[in-house]
């Protein structure tokens, strides 16, 4: 579902149908540490632009909302996690690549070494 900042998020709900207003993301529905959601939270959310850059179905982000200094202000952080392993955020963009079953991207590499070759 698009989110109000305009990105595809598959965690982000909304229904407005026959009177409703509803806005969650369920990463945080389920997250006693953090604070409640908003939609303004949406334009900083990074769990979109991960979503889209990483699709493996073992890849599960958990994202927390905390008030910075002196509680001005919102801060996002997300946590990504591959097969119960904390990896950093950085890496949850291409992480989650299990090395000992991963013959496409073999197949990738040998064809990217012939055309090299060539």
């Amino acid at each position: 579902m698009q989110t109000p900042a305009g990105k595809e998020c598959r965690h982000y709900y909304q229904d407005f149908h026959r009177g409703r207003n509803i806005q969650e993301c369920r990463l945080i529905k389920y997250n006693p540490q953090s604070m409640p959601w908003k939609p303004s939270d949406c334009s900083r959310c990074q769990v979109p632009d991960i979503l889209n850059a990483n699709a493996n179905p073992n890849l599960r982000l958990e994202l927390t909302v905390t008030s910075r200094i002196l509680g001005l202000g919102r801060q996002l952080e997300v946590e990504a996690y591959c097969h119960d392993e904390p990896i950093p955020v950085e890496e949850a963009y291409t992480g989650c690549t299990d090395l000992e079953n991963n013959e496409g991207l073999d197949i990738f590499r040998q064809a990217l070494e012939k055309s090299d070759d060539d």
